[in-house]
């Protein structure tokens, strides 16, 4: 293949230099974001509730308009995803990201429109590119192909409309991608909206054998067992013995910081290199832009208008959010956004810090509550409570304490979720326990389930029993025990359990 980085690099650089206005021109920017915004939605049901022709700034659309969570826009999803036009953003909408996290339901649906794909995922797309062709001037990224990996259009909503689809977003993003782009990607679009993994994984590992891979893009997680596939079915050691001119991943999603051995282990570490995106179902919001620093250049002209809720406003039913002009270095804040997907200031439950101010820089601290998502199941507390009280009535046990963590992938094991449970009445088979509570979480959240598919990407969970109290003994050792006592149910890491588990020993 003709190497076309040159002609690349001059198509992206301007995507480069238009970022470099960000850094003494946040306000004006995101304040025409902001009123373009307002301007395309005037004339929807949203927009005439809220008096949209009313608001002639920012400072009337923070008084005007509420703070939204997924549980209060819902209703007017449904009425998107039955086939209304005009709601939340103008037109009709036939295409919904489907996710997990909603505190009524196992999954959530984002409203995905044309201006949110053209504005927002692919104008992102097109910045992480360029960004990383300006970071590596010896880059020849272009002289092969790109490996995307990507999900499906599987869901479970009942009667679905004939002219609406739901699924993953990078299913909606291969779905609708440029045709030139098809010419520069693996695999073929069939391929990679497969929705049986079992038969996926094959297919992907054969469709990227032979091919000139420069470059990956995807969920850490994910991309880890496909890869192995590949040097296993290669018969190689690492993946630069079957692509010598991988150059680049592109990863999100999930925290890369866990996978880091793994991936070193089963690349050339001198070839690799690795830029963080932060694309979620709402929108594309940031990129790296160093070599060296992990902060994401948050990006300003996509069609999303940014608000920041400090940290002490997270409980509060009327939050006072900050503007991008307003936030202050080093501080963690609550992401909301209001977007041309029609999402108005909506709080999508991520963290970030702000690293700079000029230009805005973030690195995401979270999730503004518990949550497992080691391997991008987006595993929340409210499914672990509800999994937990239906495999106790059908067992007629009991639990006092419960709290889960992830274990990572070691050489011949997967990841898993690892559980410490105190009993009150323990369950007369302990293994069955816990094979109902793993099928039960499946029930309760669609990505969870999606990760366990036939034990390709995540392991069963394991339960290890807490001796009497023992969360009595670990809060007490944090000098949390009284009326105030909480125990993390769910975290993303092992900060919690790890120092349980050496005290149940004791």
């Amino acid at each position: 293949m003709i190497n076309l980085t040159p002609l690349a690099r001059l198509i992206f650089n301007h995507r480069v230099k238009e970022s470099l206005r960000w850094i003494s021109g946040c306000e004006d920017t995101q304040r025409e974001q902001l009123a373009w915004l307002i301007r395309q939605s005037r004339s929807t049901r949203w927009g005439e509730k809220y008096h949209y022709g009313e608001i002639k700034n920012y400072e009337d659309f923070a008084q005007k308009v509420p703070v939204s969570s997924y549980e209060d826009v819902a209703p007017w999803i449904m009425r998107q995803l039955d086939g209304e036009s005009d709601v939340l953003w103008r037109g009709r909408v036939n295409r919904f990201a489907q996710s997990s996290g909603t505190s009524n339901g196992k999954s959530k649906y984002i409203p995905i429109t044309n201006d949110a794909l053209q504005r927002c995922h692919y104008k992102g797309a097109s910045d992480v590119v360029a960004h990383y062709l300006s970071l590596y001037p010896d880059s020849r990224m272009f002289s092969g192909k790109g490996f995307i990996l990507g999900g499906s259009f599987a869901n479970e909503v009942a009667h679905l409309r004939e002219d609406a689809r739901v699924g993953d977003l990078s299913a909606h993003l291969i779905d609708k991608v440029n045709p030139l782009v098809n010419m520069v990607r693996v695999p073929s679009k069939e391929i990679a909206l497969m929705e049986d993994w079992e038969k996926k994984l094959p297919a992907l590992v054969e469709a990227s054998m032979g091919e000139n891979i420069t470059n990956l893009s995807g969920v850490p997680s994910w991309f880890l067992a496909v890869l192995k596939a590949v040097i296993a079915q290669a018969g190689a050691t690492t993946i630069h013995d079957v692509w010598p001119n991988l150059e680049v991943f592109f990863h999100g999603g999930i925290a890369f910081a866990p996978y880091c051995e793994q991936y070193a282990s089963i690349t050339d570490a001198s070839k690799m290199r690795y830029l963080e995106t932060y694309n979620a179902s709402e929108g594309f919001f940031a990129v790296q832009n160093a070599i060296d620093d992990r902060a994401m250049l948050l990006l300003l002209d996509v069609g999303v208008f940014y608000e920041f809720m400090p940290l002490d406003q997270l409980e509060n039913p009327n939050p006072q959010l900050l503007p991008i002009w307003k936030v202050e270095p080093g501080k963690i804040y609550g992401l909301v956004i209001s977007s041309c997907n029609g999402l108005w200031r909506y709080t999508i439950g991520d963290t970030v810090k702000i690293e700079s101010v000029n230009p805005v820089k973030i690195t995401i601290a979270g999730r503004t509550k518990h949550f497992i998502n080691a391997f991008g199941e987006e595993l929340m507390v409210h499914n672990a409570d509800a999994a937990i009280a239906k495999v106790c009535t059908e067992m007629n046990c009991a639990i006092l304490n419960y709290t889960a963590a992830p274990v990572y992938a070691a050489d011949n094991s997967k990841g898993r979720h690892e559980w410490l449970i105190e009993f009150a009445v323990k369950p007369s088979d302990m293994g069955h326990f816990a094979t109902r509570l793993d099928e039960l979480l499946q029930q309760e959240n669609s990505d969870y389930q999606a990760k366990r598919y036939k034990g390709i990407f995540l392991d069963k969970l394991t339960v290890i029993v807490a001796r009497d109290r023992l969360f009595d003994d670990w809060l007490a050792s944090t000098g949390k025990l009284g009326g105030q006592r909480k125990v993390p149910r769910l975290a993303n890491n092992r900060q919690f359990i790890d120092p349980m588990l050496k005290m149940n020993q004791l």
